[in-house]
Order: C-alpha cells, then structure tokens, then sequence
C-alpha cells in the first residue's frame, strides 16, 4: 500500500501541470475584461501618465520661453520729479551792476518713454539656452513614453498573475481532493489490517500540506486581484473577471534583434542621450560669457510740466534716439572659467550614467531572452502536451485500478 501511495503521490505535480494548462477560471460574476480593456482603464487613470503629461506641457512652456529671447524687448516707464525749487541760473551785466536770476527750468517734470531693444550677438548663449529647453521638451515626451510602458507592463504582469493563481487555486483543489480520496483509501486498508499506522499517517500529513497549499493559493489568488485593481486604479476590493488568454504567441527573433530593437527604442536610453545633449548645452552657455554682448536700443520720450506731457518753454516735447551697445565682462576672477569646469564634469557625468543604462538594457533583455528559452523548452507544444495527457490519465487509470483491487488473503496475522 505504500507504494501505491507514493504512486499517486508523485502523479500529484503532473496532475497539477495538466490543471494549468486545461483549466479557465471563472473569477467574479460580471463580463470578462479583456487585457486591451485593462491597459486602456489603467492608462485612462493613471495619476503618473497625468503627471508626465503636465510634465511636458511644463517642458513646452519653457522652450517657447527661450525663443523669445530672439525677439526684441519693449518696455515702457512714465516718471514724475518735483525738484525742491525751480532751477534758476544767475547773470551779471557789467561788473557793476547787480546780478539777476532767470528762470531755465520747471520744477514740476513729467517723463515718458517707450524702449526697444534688440539683442544682436551673446555669445551664442541664447541659441544654446533655446536648445537646451527643447531638449528638455524631449526629455518629458520620453518620460511620458516611458510612463506608458510601465504602466503597460504593470497591467500585463497583474492580469496574467491573476490567471495563474486562478489555475494554481484550481490544481490545489484539485490535489486536496486527490489526496483526500487517498487518505480515505489508506483508511479503509487500515481498518482491514493491510497496511501498518505509518502509511495512514503519512497519507494525513500529506492532505494537511496540501490544505495548507490550497489556503496560500487563496490568499495568492487574492493579493492578485487585488494588485490588479491597484495597478487600474479601482477599488482593492472590486470584483475581478478577466478573459483567459490559451494561446501562444510565437517569438522567433534572435537575441541580437533583440538586443538592437531595444537599445534604439528603449525611451530611458533616448532620454539619457538627450541628456548628454543637455550638457553639452550648459557647456555652450558657459561659454558664452568669454564673449561680449551687441545690442541695438531704440528709445523714444516725452517731456512737460504737466501730466500730458506736452513739453514746456524750457523743453522739447518729445526726442528719441537709436543706439548700439556692447558690454564685456573680461574679467571676473575665474568665475566663467569655473562654469564652464562645472559645465563640463556634468557632461562626462552624463555619458557615464548613459553607457551605465546600455549595460542595464543589454542585462535585461539577455535575462528576458533567456527566460523566454526556458518557458519555451518548459512547456510543449499543444499536440506534445495532448500525448502527454493521454499516457498519463492512463498511467492514473491504472493506478487507480490496482489501487482499488481486493486484497489478498494472507497468513501473516495483523499486527497490534
């Protein structure tokens, strides 16, 4: 009888592989969501996609910021002055006579104006900086990428864990009720005498195991779902039906194609290549302090002694002028030196943790190869998988039968 035991013991994980592939689960009451219906939900409501996106609205902002500084600027001011007293200038005749005062201004001044300017050369730091924040918007295009994948792959590993707790639930029932007719079987070859205490005992441990499966099963099962309904952004608690998925989708591309699709697609190696170009943006704009700045200034005033500004005896009413201005800083101690050192060590920076993420991807996509390979060799091909199921329901058949044959009748008396 031990033997027997230990037959349809180790029958118990073929069973359990048959289950898996043989089984669809019916998981809450309700229609099925399909896994296309699960992407888009959880896309739909993804904090982290909405924040990428007001991430890029930010990025986008922020270059067009830096075009303006192609443009001119206009500005504009209107300024009042009350002087203490009216300005006076005094004169002398002859030597002679007395001096006398003449009145040459107004002691109320009123002042507006109107300015343009013009940036013509910067030392290349405004096409640099504009650069720079276009980048920036790639950068945020990329993340958003980025985000989307993720969450993607988030819903695809929870949906096809709740499959696959749903089987393993099934086969655990499936191995309680297996090893429960066992110990019921070992039981009543007891009662007879024909198998000592050790071989029922044996067979109760084994059914207490598998009880204990089956209530890891259910809490598997359960945590599942509920990372499902996280990742979609329900309920934890909400009722969880999904569409099962049989088929098998084939993969034929080698690991070299691989490995090139990712490294040209991958969005996080796109966003540190942009990053590098970043860099070397900061470098051009630090640069650009070794240069002097050329800009063309268009000013136009009015002037008066009352708040029209309408001019007065004493001044025009209105002047304007253009003019060309250059300003260089040529020496500041080192500073622009400094910046364009600092500039530089976070481009090297840069190249450093973009030729770390390549490594990263190269692992992760050997380690994804690989492990398709072994899923593939693991689990054979349906035609495979139906021979395989036909010897061993047989082999089971088999085992039952003998399992269930009379007991011979023997000399040997039962033993207390």
């Amino acid at each position: 009888m031990n033997r027997i035991l230990s037959r349809g013991i180790k029958l118990i994980p073929i069973v359990i592989t048959l289950l898996i592939f043989s089984y669809s689960i019916g998981l809450a009451e309700g229609p099925a969501l399909t896994l296309r219906e699960s992407i888009d939900t959880a896309i739909k409501n993804s904090v982290l996609l909405h924040g990428a996106k007001e991430g890029v609205k930010g990025a986008e902002a922020q270059k067009n910021e830096a075009f303006t500084a192609f443009l001119p600027r206009f500005s504009t001011s209107y300024s009042y002055t009350r002087l203490h007293e009216t300005p006076m200038t005094t004169f002398t005749a002859t030597p002679s006579s007395p001096p006398f005062s003449v009145e040459v201004g107004t002691r109320d001044n009123y002042n507006w104006a109107v300015e343009a300017t013009q940036p013509i050369f910067a030392g290349g730091s405004i096409l640099a900086n504009y650069q720079y924040n276009k980048q920036g918007l790639a950068i945020s295009r990329s993340e958003e990428e980025r985000t989307v994948q993720d969450i993607v792959q988030e819903v695809k590993t929870t949906y096809f864990n709740v499959l696959r707790a749903g089987k393993l639930l099934e086969a655990a029932k499936q191995a309680v009720e297996l090893l429960r007719s066992l110990r019921n079987t070992a039981q009543q070859f007891f009662d007879v005498g024909l198998i000592p205490k050790n071989d029922l005992l044996y067979a109760e441990v084994e059914l207490a195991n598998s009880e204990h499966d089956l209530v890891r099963a259910e809490n598997s099962l359960a945590l599942a779902k509920a990372s499902f309904n996280t990742a979609l952004r329900r309920d934890i608690s909400t009722p969880v039906q999904l569409e099962d998925i049989l088929t098998e989708t084939p993969f034929a591309l080698s690991f070299e194609e691989c490995l090139k699709t990712a490294l040209e697609n991958r969005p996080e190696l796109k966003a540190y290549q942009l990053k590098v170009n970043q860099a070397q943006s900061l470098v051009k704009i630090a640069r650009s302090g070794y240069f002097p700045t050329v800009s063309v200034v268009g000013n136009y005033s009015k002037y008066g002694d009352d708040p029209d500004v309408s001019g007065s005896e004493f001044q025009d009413q209105e002047s304007w002028y253009v003019m060309a201005v250059a300003n260089w800083n040529f020496w500041e101690w080192g500073k622009t030196k400094f910046q364009v050192d600092n500039s530089l060590a976070r481009e090297n920076q840069s190249k450093d943790l973009l030729a770390n993420a390549r490594d990263q991807v190269t692992l992760e996509v050997k380690n994804a190869y690989l492990v398709s390979r072994k899923r593939k060799n693991r689990f054979p091909s349906p035609k495979r998988q139906s021979n395989r199921r036909k010897k061993i329901t047989a082999s089971t058949g088999s085992a039952t039968r003998n399992r269930w044959q009379p007991p011979r009748k023997s000399s040997t008396p039962r033993r207390s």
